[in-house]
């Protein structure tokens, strides 16, 4: 009777283990490997200039001059980058480096290219991070290995705008995050400031809430579990991919953006990254606003403060 017990007991046990690693990999296909989107450029661009109409002449005179440019690099593991530049209507060292979010690709960040762009006269720099766009990759990579990619493309930038140019880098969501990541990373000189616009604290505290919005879950044992597989996988686990350690390292200027309502990336997070950033640094909370739309429902004041804040620190 005991033995029989037992043997149950230990087949419950396994039989719970199982069911653990099985929904941790499911959680991690679900979060890093979701269904690939094969949009093509023209559709992109359509659809930018759909939500942001005002962009649309700047879109049309860059396709009818060429000026759109695609450049590709190799990333030390050997992962194949692509990125789309375009230069400013006259020679300028000022250049954006701009970083898009979770599930997008480069495209998705030509409104903020045309506010650099066309408003404040930069070059700008759009790469298609992994599992993006034109880029390869097994699998997103929540800015954690992106931040390294982005400093490839740092070390990249004056061979296409010359050895004298000044950065800033701008990420918007998951580019947000992978901003402050990288941030955290030793720079080259030429990069003067940051923008950071409604990324999260980790992929930790992301991951933790989705969990419980989407699947009503706690975090033990699943993220937990799902964590250290992602760490055998892909190198890196949901701890240690947290923007709110690099910002702490960071000594160069920052603004944080967040959306009053922003439910998606929760608006709470930008406290801590905030307090945790040395100076200089600078806070917009954009009223009335949900997840990544400050830009959107306030194109001229995210245009006006962005353009002070980089007016400043660009040198």
């Amino acid at each position: 009777m005991k033995k029989r017990i037992l043997l149950g007991g230990c087949a419950a046990i396994l039989l719970a283990i199982a069911a653990c690693i099985g929904g941790s990999l499911y959680l991690i296909d679900y979060a890093l490997r979701p269904e690939r989107q094969e949009t093509d450029l023209q559709t992109a661009i359509k659809e930018e200039c759909g939500n942001y109409p005002f962009i649309t002449p700047w879109i049309d005179s860059l396709i009818t001059h060429k000026a759109l440019r695609d450049t590709f690099i190799t990333a030390d593991d050997g992962c194949a980058l692509h990125a789309f530049y375009v230069y400013a209507a006259r020679p300028t060292r000022k250049t954006a480096l701009l970083i898009h979010g979770y599930g997008g690709q480069a495209t998705g960040m030509l409104p903020i290219g045309y506010m650099y762009n066309r408003s404040l006269d930069y070059n700008i720099l759009l790469p298609d991070l992994r599992r993006a766009g034109q880029s390869g990759g097994e699998a997103i990579q929540m800015g954690w290995l992106d931040r390294l990619d982005v400093k490839q493309w740092i070390d990249t930038a004056p061979s296409l705008f010359g050895d004298s140019l000044r950065i800033v880098v701008h990420g918007v969501s998951m580019g947000g995050a992978t901003t402050m990541m990288v941030s955290g990373e030793k720079l080259p000189e030429y990069v003067d400031c940051f923008v950071d616009d409604c990324g999260y604290t980790s992929v930790w505290d992301e991951f933790r809430k989705e969990l419980k919005t989407q699947f009503h879950l706690p975090p033990f044992p699943l993220l937990h579990m799902a964590s250290w597989l992602c760490e055998r996988k892909y190198g890196w686990n949901f701890r240690e991919a947290s923007a709110l350690e690099q910002v702490r390292k960071c000594k160069k200027p920052m603004m944080f953006i967040h959306g009053a309502d922003d439910d998606y990336v929760p608006t709470w997070m930008v406290y801590p990254l905030y307090n945790a950033k040395p100076e200089p640094k600078t806070l917009w909370i954009v009223p009335d606003t949900e997840h990544a739309d400050s830009y959107h429902n306030y194109p001229e004041e995210y245009t006006e403060r962005v353009g002070k804040f980089v007016k400043e620190y660009m040198k």
